[in-house]
C-alpha cells in the first residue's frame, strides 16, 4: 500500500472543523435536511466494534448532523450477511455508507452497486475493494513494528536464540497482511520464526488450537516467545500456554487494547498491547461520512492518499498507534477514560494493580468525594484520613461502579 503524506495534523485539524461548520442547518445550500448514514460493521466477537465504535460514530455523526440517523448493522463476521446489508442499504437510500468490511474482496460487488447508485462509501478501518470515497485507520506496518520491537525487548533477559512463533491474524484481511509486513521489517534477521500460522476470523479459540499445535510439535523449551496479531489471538495463545504449563509464561503481544488484555497485561501474563484511539477514527469516520452525505470532498478532511488493488488515490487518514505495557496504562488508556482504574482492578487484581502503579481515583467522582472527606471528615465522626481510605476501598469493592469513558481525539 502506496502513502502520499501531506501536512497530516494540520490538515485533520482543519478538516473536521469544516465539516463540523458546515453541518446540518448551515446556510451553504443544503439547508437542514438530514439523511440517513449507514453504518456496517463486522463482528460482535471483538469487543470494540460494538463497545466503542459503534456508539463513537453516532455521536459524531448526530454532533455534525441533528436531523440525520444511522443505520446500523453488524456482520457477525458473515461476509455473505455483510453484502445483504449493504444492498439493503442502498434499497433504502442511505446517503453515505460507513463499512468495515468482513472480507475485503467479496464487498466489493456491493461497493460497486452503492457506487452505481451515487451512494458514497467510507472504508473503516480495513480498506475495502472497489471505489471507495474515503478510508480512515491506522498505520498498520507501525502497529506489527510496535509489536516485534516489544517481543524483542522483552526476550532480552530470557533468550539467547530467540525462537518465535508467529500467530497472525485472519488471511481475508489486509490489514492481517500490513501488520505482519511492519513486524517483519524488526524481527527479520534479528529471530528465528520456529512456526507461523493465520488465525481464522482472528478468534481466540482458533488461536488456541494453532498454539497447542505448535507446542505439541516444538516442545515447549523451544520457544522463546509469540507475536500475537491482536488481543483476540494473544487470550487464545496465553490459555494454550497454560493448558501446557508453560511457565514462566513466555512474551506475548497483542493489539486493541481490550479490556482483559489490560488486565492479562497488569498480571503479567501479556506483555504488551497497541492502543489505537477509537475515537479518533470514529470521528474522522464520521466528519467523512457526513460530508460526502453533502455532496462534498473528502480531500478538506484526509492527510493521505492510498491505493487498494482496484482503486487508486483513495483520500485517507492513518492514524498513530500507542504501544501499551503495565507502565503505561494509566498515561494511556485511562488518561484517555477509556477504562477506569476501577474496571482494570478489581479486587482480585488489587495487588498486581498496585505493582503497576495503578493505585489513584477511579473516578472523577471519587477524586471529588477524596477532597470532601479530606476537608470535612466522613459524615460518621471518623477523622478525615480514615474516611478517606474507608471510601476508596468500598469504590473499589463495589460492582459496576461509574467510569467507563472513550478516548478523547488529539490525544
Amino acid at each position: 500500500m502506496r502513502t502520499r503524506i501531506r501536512n497530516a495534523l494540520a490538515a485533520v485539524i482543519t478538516g473536521l472543523m469544516a465539516v463540523s461548520m458546515a453541518g446540518c442547518g448551515e446556510s451553504d445550500g443544503e439547508g437542514d435536511d438530514g439523511f440517513t448514514v449507514g453504518l456496517l460493521l463486522p463482528s460482535s466477537a471483538v469487543p470494540r466494534w460494538e463497545r466503542f465504535d459503534k456508539p463513537m460514530i453516532e455521536k459524531r455523526v448526530k454532533a455534525l448532523c441533528p436531523d440525520c440517523k444511522v443505520a446500523y448493522a453488524n456482520a457477525a463476521d458473515d461476509a455473505t450477511n455483510q453484502r445483504q446489508q449493504m444492498n439493503s442499504l442502498i434499497t433504502r437510500g442511505a446517503r453515505a455508507i460507513i463499512v468495515d468490511a468482513v472480507d475485503v474482496k467479496a464487498l466489493r460487488s456491493s461497493v460497486q452497486a452503492a457506487d452505481r447508485a451515487h451512494i458514497p462509501v467510507v472504508a473503516y478501518d480495513r480498506l475495502a475493494e472497489g471505489p471507495v470515497s474515503g478510508f480512515v485507520s491506522f498505520d498498520g506496518a507501525q502497529v506489527g513494528r510496535l509489536q516485534g520491537k516489544a517481543l524483542l525487548k522483552a526476550m532480552d533477559d530470557r533468550a539467547k536464540h530467540r525462537r518465535i512463533v508467529m500467530m497472525n491474524g485472519d488471511p481475508v484481511s489486509p490489514n492481517a497482511a500490513w501488520y505482519r509486513k511492519g513486524a517483519r521489517s524488526v524481527l527479520d534477521d534479528k529471530v528465528t520464526i520456529r512456526k507461523e500460522y493465520a488465525n481464522l476470523e482472528w478468534r481466540a479459540d482458533n488461536a488456541h488450537n494453532n498454539m497447542t499445535a505448535a507446542i505439541r510439535d516444538l516442545g515447549p523449551g523451544r520457544i522463546d516467545g509469540v507475536l500475537a496479531a491482536n488481543d483476540a489471538i494473544a487470550s487464545g495463545v496465553i490459555s494454550a500456554l497454560k493448558s501446557a504449563g508453560v511457565s514462566p509464561l513466555l512474551p506475548v503481544t497483542g493489539q486493541d487494547a481490550d479490556l482483559d488484555a489490560v488486565q492479562r497485561i497488569v498480571k503479567g501474563e501479556q506483555t504488551m498491547t497497541v492502543y489505537k484511539s477509537f475515537r479518533q477514527e470514529a470521528d474522522v469516520a464520521a466528519s467523512m461520512a457526513v460530508a460526502l452525505g453533502h455532496g462534498r470532498s473528502t480531500h478538506a478532511i484526509a492527510t493521505t492518499t492510498v491505493d487498494s488493488p482496484t482503486t487508486q488515490d483513495v483520500p485517507a487518514v492513518l492514524l498513530t498507534p500507542v504501544p501499551v505495557t503495565a507502565g503505561t496504562i494509566e498515561r494511556t488508556l485511562v488518561r484517555d477514560e477509556v477504562y477506569s482504574i476501577h474496571e482494570i482492578c478489581p479486587p482480585k487484581l488489587r495487588s498486581a494493580c498496585d505493582r503497576a502503579g495503578l493505585t489513584g481515583p477511579t473516578t472523577k467522582e471519587t477524586k471529588e468525594t477524596k477532597e470532601k472527606l479530606v476537608k470535612g471528615g466522613d459524615p460518621g465522626g471518623v477523622p478525615a484520613r480514615a474516611g478517606v481510605a474507608r471510601h476508596l476501598q468500598a469504590v473499589r469493592r463495589r460492582p459496576g461502579a461509574p467510569g467507563c469513558g472513550t478516548a478523547t481525539a488529539g490525544r
